[in-house]
């Protein structure tokens, strides 16, 4: 069990449940460094509960807010983003649970993993981008680079029956999102309000957006890749709406094991943060016989053109798969904000693949350069198809 730990992104929807689950066991976790974007009066209230040594706001031109909303706490108080990577290097964790969104991640990630942190991770885009890099230096440093996401979890616990070099394959299992009943022109016309309405799970919009498009588990089909090892052709993808069985994996035996849970991601946090042990939760128990039926189809690749492009990222490497990460970012945001519909965010990122120039595996600041010229042609693309 990790017993001192921080949190980047503690006002997001994966940040408030791990405080969560943090409460549950008083005394045995600690919360050390506590790290925000702009949600100031959120944050002031964790930092007045938990009591961190370190806190982070992303927005530094928020700062004589930040000091006024914190009045009265002694501690470090840091801004932007080298502060977000100081906080993830320099406060006591053991942990660093990395939860902020999109390519921001990978500077702390890498930050605290040089500084001695294991890592608990809920950020898809710092394996998306630099999967080679992460965890070239976790193995460098002994480091434990550990899932949150519910389906990289799954497979973590499922790898407790065997090793990897036995394995036949892998499955990861998706909702299917907002549209998986809905025809191509449905999805090419939706504005992101319909986007937004996910039948299983509540989330932040972006990922949500994502798991509409299928590129979330695209992206998760290359974080397994890198986490486990594993090479595209033993990675699958398979549709289940109810999402209980959060993944499965195949050993050589024909054996199938799979992890079935409640849709609450308080309970992959508390297995990492509480890790090897396993501890009581509050969460309701799952009741197969009220479940009824599972349910699972094969994925539309022609409808969902997002997932077809993460696997060729992931099988071409190097820096493609950041140039795919950044020409989602820019067109998701787009989406959002309504300058295009759904259906033209897979037209964004294919124009951007396109254009790419590929290296081979890159350093941070290669990696750098390559996201921001990215998304400088996303941006264009965008506005191209507005």
């Amino acid at each position: 069990m990790f017993e001192n730990i921080s949190v980047l992104g503690s006002t997001g929807s994966i940040g408030r449940q791990t405080l969560d689950v943090v409460r549950r066991f008083p005394g045995r976790l600690k919360v050390v460094g506590l790290s925000a974007g702009r949600n100031i009066e959120l944050l002031a209230k964790q930092v007045i509960e938990f009591q961190p040594e370190y806190v982070h706001i992303g927005a530094a031109e928020l700062h004589a807010e930040v000091r006024h909303a914190l009045e009265g706490w002694e501690g470090t108080l840091l801004f932007g983003d080298e502060g977000l990577e100081r906080l993830a290097a320099e406060a006591p964790a053991e942990l660093v649970l990395v939860a902020t969104v999109g390519f921001t991640g990978l500077a702390p990630t890498l930050a605290a993993i040089a500084a001695g942190r294991h890592i608990a991770l809920a950020n898809k885009e710092v394996l998306v981008c630099a999967g080679e890099l992460v965890m070239a230096e976790a193995r460098r440093r002994e480091r434990l680079v550990l899932p949150i996401d519910s389906e990289h979890n799954a497979l973590f616990q499922c790898l407790a029956c065997g090793p990897v070099s036995s394995l036949r394959r892998i499955i990861l299992t998706c909702s299917g999102g907002s549209f998986r009943n809905k025809s191509r022109e449905q999805i090419d016309a939706a504005g992101a309000e319909e986007t937004l309405r996910h039948p299983t799970w509540s989330m932040g919009s972006k990922i949500t957006v994502d798991s509409a498009t299928l590129m979330n588990k695209g992206f998760e089909v290359i974080e397994a890749h890198h986490l486990f090892g594993i090479g595209a052709d033993r990675i699958e993808v398979v549709i289940h709406p109810q999402s209980t069985i959060h993944s499965m994996v195949e050993y050589v035996d024909g054996s199938m094991i799979a992890q079935l849970g409640v849709t609450d991601m308080r309970l992959p946090i508390q297995n990492i943060l509480t890790y090897p042990e396993r501890l009581e939760t509050d969460l309701r128990p799952l009741s197969l016989s009220a479940l009824g039926r599972l349910d699972f189809e094969e994925p539309d690749l022609e409808k969902f053109p997002c997932l077809g492009m993460a696997y060729e990222a992931m099988k071409a490497g190097g820096s493609l798969p950041c140039v795919l990460n950044a020409a989602n970012e820019v067109a998701v945001e787009a989406h959002l904000s309504g300058r295009i519909t759904c259906g033209k965010i897979s037209r964004v990122i294919r124009s951007v693949l396109d254009m790419a120039n590929h290296s081979p595996v890159p350093d941070l600041a290669t990696l750098r350069i390559v996201d921001a010229e990215a998304r400088s042609a996303a941006r264009i693309v965008v506005r191209e198809l507005e």
